[in-house]
């Protein structure tokens, strides 16, 4: 038993809440269970009781025993002073206030249901599995699920926002700054998604802005950053970029300190930094005012023809600057854009209108429903147990549940969980 349990179990009023009494048998009315407390000081603030016909309005502390109030130091706290219920799962001797009256306790153990409980015993009892409630989660109806999950995806786009929200802060409210950043993250993916932050975190996007008009300039800036111009090679575009970074580094007295190495290990060619990196200069040399583009971009198509680019000649020959390879037209595919839809462009889509006050609900879901699952080892699991996922949407949704709810035991919070304790 665990007093996260009984929090759930008093706030939502899951016992029998008609004719009990408190353990000093006077009869028990709960008007009001009050409000979940979560930082220290009393478990419920202002609740409101009827006991033995007297009414109260005051503070309700819940553990699993009644001795834990001594267990946890609550008779030295002045905090406690005004608790007018000790509500516990066992009673095992009286609490006293200050001034020596007892102060009332409500026992749960005989009016709790017993298919409850063993509901949560079946969700908690078991380690090492997957998830808590891996065997049961096939049986949780359609509309639960899918309710649940759109209002998790909308909890995931709430936690980016606040990411952007810092991000402007730093950049003075400079969207175009923003954006830059964000994909700069979104074009290193997962293995590079730091080391291309902290690059663009080191370049002032005003310096983007006046080197975009010219590709070699921006190639330049982007992989002169990113540490990759340091060598000595014989190529005339090589040499050429290096040529334009070394002018570009003294002018706007660039630095790379606290910049990441970009790695190359483990990545399929296309992924490579040099590739990526050409891709994104090619972006903003043949796209300006991008984030005023994204902003206006309604249809999935739309966002396809926005990035539809790729990478400047050299890297149509090269994966990287020493070594030659097949030619190949390095675009960016519908894959690849999904990744940066999903990522960066919907969260600070969403995260705009909700500062200019707009509403824009229901064109992000229509448009990440409009985007196929991702395919990742959360997703693959959830798809074993019963096949959800089938959109962005509910892929992001899934990977909110797994990291923030399933992974941390929030059952209890879980309209999953809920669902299960109470069948």
């Amino acid at each position: 038993m665990r007093e996260n349990f009984l929090y759930y179990i008093w706030q939502h009023k899951k016992f029998n809440v008609l004719l009990i009494e408190t353990t000093q048998h006077e009869p028990l009315e709960i008007i009001s269970v009050g409000l979940l407390n979560l930082n220290s000081g009393p478990d419920f603030f202002n609740g409101q009781l009827r006991i033995g016909g007297q009414f109260w309005a005051g503070n309700i502390e819940i553990h699993v025993k009644s001795s834990d109030w001594f267990l946890h130091n609550h008779e030295q706290d002045s905090a406690y002073d005004n608790v007018i219920l000790h509500v516990v799962y066992e009673h095992d001797t009286e609490i006293f206030r200050n001034d020596n009256t007892v102060i009332p306790t409500l026992e749960l153990k005989s009016y709790i249901d017993n298919t409850l409980l063993e509901n949560y015993r079946k969700l908690f009892s078991t380690k090492d599995k997957w998830i808590n409630c891996e065997k049961d989660f096939a049986e949780v109806s359609k509309f639960t699920l899918n309710n649940w999950l759109e209002r998790l995806y909308f909890e995931r786009l709430e936690y980016k926002s606040k990411i952007i929200e810092d991000l402007l802060a730093a950049s003075k409210n400079d969207w175009e700054a923003v954006l830059f950043k964000l994909l700069a993250k979104s074009f290193g993916l997962k293995i590079n998604a730091d080391a291309f932050f902290s690059m663009a975190n080191s370049i002032d996007f005003s310096i983007v802005r006046k080197s975009q008009s010219k590709l070699i300039d921006l190639e330049a800036l982007l992989f002169g950053q990113s540490g990759l111009l340091d060598k000595e090679i014989n190529d005339s575009y090589y040499t050429e970029l290096q040529k334009e970074y070394r002018f570009l580094k003294q002018k706007f007295q660039l630095n790379r300190q606290s910049i990441l190495p970009f790695q190359f290990f483990r990545l399929r060619p296309p992924n490579f930094p040099t590739i990526r990196l050409s891709q994104l200069a090619n972006l903003y040399h043949s796209k300006q005012q991008l984030f005023s583009k994204v902003i206006s971009a309604e249809q999935l198509l739309d966002f396809y023809a926005l990035f539809d680019v790729s990478t400047s000649p050299f890297w149509e020959t090269h994966y990287t600057f020493e070594k030659t390879s097949k030619y190949s037209v390095k675009k960016l595919n519908s894959s690849f854009i999904n990744l940066v839809l999903i990522n960066t462009i919907i969260p600070l889509k969403f995260c705009y209108a909700k500062q200019k006050g707009l509403v824009i609900e229901e064109h992000v879901l229509k448009l990440m429903t409009a985007i196929g699952s991702e395919k990742n080892t959360i997703i693959t699991g959830f798809n074993q147990l019963k096949g959800v996922s089938k959109s962005a949407m509910q892929s992001q949704a899934l990977i909110q549940l797994k990291t923030e709810y399933c992974d941390k035991h929030q059952c209890l919070k879980c309209a999953v969980g809920n669902s299960l304790l109470n069948k």
